[in-house]
């Protein structure tokens, strides 16, 4: 990495050959070739572990002169305002370093937001047509949380370069020595056709921090790190409750019946909702009645349901169940209920090509059908403890339609139950 006005020494220990000798192909990753995804691949339903709606922060940026780094970590797609200008230049939505005029190249190091396996990066150029970056490549490291080192605040910034403080600060992560997961590959301007570069991974491990390297300079839209969390279960105590359904841990969605205004894997989030656009919203049912009645008990009559099903991750036995409607005031469900199941990976395989066309007695009630209010947090005990049982899958279910901001299902991992964790897909 390299950029104005850096020491010599400074810049020594961060720009070594060692980025690209660590980078040469033949690495774990897949080079994509013009015409080999036709449409985005599996992974892309993934949860992106580098977005700062999950706490995702950049560490450290060699430069941001015309778009500062964090532009990388939005959770929204890119815009292209034509006719809008910086002092700088052009203004785009992403990260663009000056035209490099000294050694080196440039690049980034990103502490993701959620410690997880990842499964594949997509390198976005959208908008980048004359000025995207012509290589990348991505190394990645994990470290503990209490073995990191202290590294200090970024502030988001443009037209500015890297000092030589942090420089000196950021080569105590020893980044050009992490393993690489995508060697140095030529990457596709951002024309509508061809802006998505995507890098599917085959590695196993947890990683908690990403270097993006460019070559030698120019502009990158959104990077998405799509991967499922990953908790250690042998640390902490085994008998605290904790939120077995949460990306944090690795727990993922793995069928729903809608998703119009957003996917479910959203009320599995790591903070709390921001808006409704952080939840689980399906479309209004088209087999509503025209007019709504009740049944002679004052219920509602109405057709039809939404669910989604989460894998666990971990196997557990869940007590306690919080479902937040927080932010949807028209819009909040009538009702919903909970069920569980064991499956096995290949099971679950099966329910997916079936679309969850799975049989009724295969789940157990956890919550019967409970009434929901808008805008409000509900803490419910799931059944008593003799009915309880290990499960490793969860299915929501809400009645007819409508959004939810979170779901939290407090739960005892079964540690102890000779049921291992969940392997992950």
């Amino acid at each position: 990495m390299a950029a104005r006005g850096h020491s010599r020494d400074a810049l020594g220990r961060i720009v070594r050959s060692a980025t690209v000798r660590a980078c040469l192909p033949g690495s774990m990753a897949d080079s994509p070739r013009e015409g080999k995804v036709a449409r985005p691949p599996d992974f892309t339903q993934l949860i992106d572990l580098a977005s700062e709606f999950v706490g995702g922060k950049i560490l450290f940026a060699t430069d941001d002169f015309f778009a500062p780094a964090e532009n990388l970590l939005k959770r929204d797609n890119p815009r292209f305002k034509e006719h809008e200008y910086t002092e700088f230049g052009k203004w785009m939505d992403g990260w663009q370093t000056r035209r490099k005029r000294i050694p080196g190249h440039d690049g980034c190091v990103v502490q993701l937001g959620i410690q997880g396996a990842i499964r594949g990066f997509d390198v976005d150029t959208s908008y980048f047509t004359g000025d995207h970056a012509p290589r990348v490549s991505i190394q990645a490291a994990n470290f503990e949380e209490d073995k990191q080192p202290e590294i200090p605040q970024r502030e988001v910034r443009t037209g500015t370069a890297a000092t030589p403080e942090e420089f000196e600060a950021i080569s105590e992560l020893k980044s050009d020595d992490w393993s690489c997961l995508v060697p140095m590959t030529e990457i596709k301007p951002g024309n509508s056709a061809s802006s998505h570069n995507y890098f599917p991974v085959n590695s196993q491990q947890r990683w908690s921090h990403i270097r993006l390297n460019i070559f030698p300079d120019g502009g990158i839209a959104p990077l998405r790190v799509y991967s499922t969390g990953q908790k250690d279960w042998t640390a902490g105590d085994p008998k605290e409750p904790l939120d077995l359904v949460t990306i944090a841990y690795g727990g993922a969605c793995v069928g729903f019946s809608s998703a119009h205004f957003g996917h479910p894997n959203n009320i599995t989030g790591v903070s709390t909702a921001k808006s409704m656009e952080d939840g689980w919203e399906t479309a209004r049912r088209l087999d509503r009645p025209l007019i709504l009645e009740n049944d002679e008990n004052g219920i509602l009559l109405v057709p039809g349901c939404e669910w989604a099903v989460f894998r666990l991750a971990h196997p557990g036995v869940i007590t306690q169940i919080e479902i937040d409607t927080k932010y949807f005031k028209g819009n909040s469900p009538e009702s919903c209920k909970v069920d569980g199941c064991i499956l096995t990976m290949q099971e679950e395989e099966n329910m997916v090509r079936q679309k969850w066309d799975l049989l009724g007695h295969k789940w157990k009630p956890l919550l019967p059908v409970t009434n929901l209010k808008p805008d409000e947090m509900h803490v419910l005990d799931s059944l008593t403890p003799e009915l309880q049982d290990v499960i490793t899958h969860a299915k929501f279910t809400i009645t007819p339609d409508g959004g939810v901001s979170r779901l939290d299902s407090r739960a005892s991992p079964a540690l102890s139950a000779s049921c291992g964790p969940v392997r992950s897909p």
